[in-house]
């Protein structure tokens, strides 16, 4: 199928949500049930210092919180604080006191006062229809954005959303001076995500059994794999090491100087996708096939431009000595082989 669809489904008894692309598998958004979702927001009560780095750690009801910048706290504090990624093995949650009511149209800052809308939407008749919304249903006591989603969204849809993140960011705010740690909100899990997060012109398909309907098993069972074909004859690797991802790009049985220009190219347009569905993050290295010091910037720029697209934030660091290029992209999801269901 042409165009773009959100699939609704589960594997097993865990809730999941795919996007396909022209048929093919864009996004995989998986439910951990055991582990706190990104997104929630706790009460939390310092509780010790580490000495050196800055942070303070916290006792949260799902197992201690790490928390940056502990300037000017003491261990028995409370604060709002809202989980940013999974924790690593073996690692504190990690969490920012910087709490955001996220829903789809809307973003409510209670500590960060000022309305604003996304910087995407240019027409000036449209941002003056979404700020006169925006003044009809909310007061200016916590701060607003109003996301690039809202663009020829319904004055009714926009209110309502705007009015339920109002609503309980007040509720969870008023609620930040107790003396235990509690779970104040839960983080949204995938089919929410989904909703919020993902193209509304989409189609979206809800019915029960639509991955296998849909090839998204056969395409979720392709991404075990390290490798990912690129076209031509050409492929990648692409495999989580302890310190680092590591890429290989190889141009199969063609060795000419067009064909390794071709497979790196190839290469950058794949990378974002290969490690958004393989929930990879962190350091990354990738080893492309041997090119000219002439072609890096041709190839620097179709990164660049292939990241810039990427919904999760991802520094392009440059070329070291030996011809590689690193990347440092943000750890917002789990490992594919450790979100998968046993069995699947």
């Amino acid at each position: 199928m042409k165009g773009r669809m959100i699939v609704l489904d589960h594997l097993g008894d865990v809730e999941v949500a795919a996007m396909l692309v022209d048929g093919k598998l864009d996004d995989l958004l998986i439910d951990m049930p055991d582990a706190p979702r990104p997104g929630a927001i706790y009460r939390g009560v310092c509780d010790r210092p580490l000495k050196g780095q800055g942070g303070m750690i916290l006792r949260l009801p799902d197992g201690p919180g790490f928390l940056r910048q502990g300037k000017g706290l003491a261990p028995g504090d409370t604060m709002l604080v809202q989980i940013t990624g999974h924790a690593e093995d073996g690692k504190a949650l990690p969490v920012t006191p910087k709490v955001l009511f996220k829903s789809r149209y809307a973003i409510v800052t209670p500590d960060a006062p000022g309305w604003n809308v996304s910087r995407s939407i240019k027409d000036d008749d449209e941002r003056e229809r979404l700020m006169a919304i925006a003044h009809e249903t909310m007061d200016e006591d916590m701060g607003l954005i109003l996301r690039s989603s809202c663009f020829g969204a319904s004055d009714d849809a926009i209110a309502d959303d705007i009015a339920a993140m109002a609503d309980l960011a007040r509720a969870v705010m008023a609620d930040r001076e107790g003396k235990d740690a509690e779970t104040l909100t839960d983080g949204d899990g995938p089919h929410a995500m989904a909703w919020r997060e993902w193209d509304d012109k989409a189609v979206i398909e809800t019915e029960p059994g639509g991955f296998e309907h849909h090839g998204v098993l056969d395409q979720i069972e392709m991404l075990k794999s390290a490798r990912e074909n690129l076209g031509g004859g050409a492929f990648m690797y692409v495999e989580p090491t302890r310190a680092l991802v590591a890429v290989d790009v190889n141009t199969g049985g063609d060795m000419s100087p067009a064909a390794t220009l071709k497979a790196n190219l190839a290469t950058a347009a794949a990378l974002p996708r290969a490690v958004r569905l393989r929930g990879l993050g962190g350091q990354i290295t990738v080893d492309f096939a041997p090119m000219s010091k002439a072609h890096r910037r041709q190839v620097e720029g179709a990164l660049r431009a292939a990241f810039r697209a990427d919904p999760i934030e991802t520094s392009l660091v440059g070329w070291t000595t030996l011809g590689h290029f690193e990347l440092q992209r943000k750890r917002e999801r789990l490992p594919l082989s450790e979100t998968l269901p046993k069995g699947v």
